[in-house]
């Protein structure tokens, strides 16, 4: 679970009530973009016939740039989620953090979700007894990536979804 019960209206855009403005939206997209294919080797190592999760990281950027609608995003992260469910480790999380960085344009609090899966990615991949360490590094990684523009946001969700994302984000 990576969702709160409550949705947080800083991730809701203003068309639709919130306070999310497009920009931001398509600034949350890419930078769950980024996150992911940093650990998409760990997938593609895995099952190198596999393109979902690189279509699904695709996708998610296309729909940033204006060129695909939401819907077409939000169906190829479901793909390269259930390129997921078969597998087990690193790879499994390397696909789900493709999976939610492309639903980002359907709802942008999954931004979260492809952070803390490309962690849990990195923790697994590494070797025995520095895991923790693994994904402290990932985690420093990816907020070295974000935009000014959303870094405080980010950073005040990480704070706030820490617990339901697996302490990820203690880094």
């Amino acid at each position: 679970m990576i969702l709160p019960k409550d949705r947080d209206p800083r991730f809701i855009t203003i068309r639709r009530g919130g306070t999310l403005t497009d920009d931001d939206h398509q600034l949350l997209a890419l930078w769950a973009a980024t996150c992911a294919e940093h650990v998409l080797h760990l997938f593609e190592s895995a099952q190198p016939s596999d393109l979902r999760p690189r279509q699904a990281i695709a996708q998610a950027r296309a729909w940033a740039r204006g060129e695909i609608r939401m819907s077409q995003s939000r169906a190829a992260g479901g793909h390269a989620m259930a390129a997921a469910r078969e597998l087990s480790g690193a790879a499994r999380h390397a696909a789900y953090a493709a999976g939610q960085a492309a639903v980002v344009a359907h709802v942008a609090a999954h931004e979260l979700g492809a952070a803390a899966y490309a962690i849990k990615a990195a923790r697994a991949a590494a070797p025995e007894g520095e895991g923790e360490n693994s994904g402290r590094l990932e985690c420093r990684w990816q907020r070295d990536q974000l935009p000014d523009a959303i870094r405080e946001l980010v950073l005040d969700d990480q704070r706030l979804r820490n617990d339901i994302c697996w302490s990820a984000f203690d880094c």
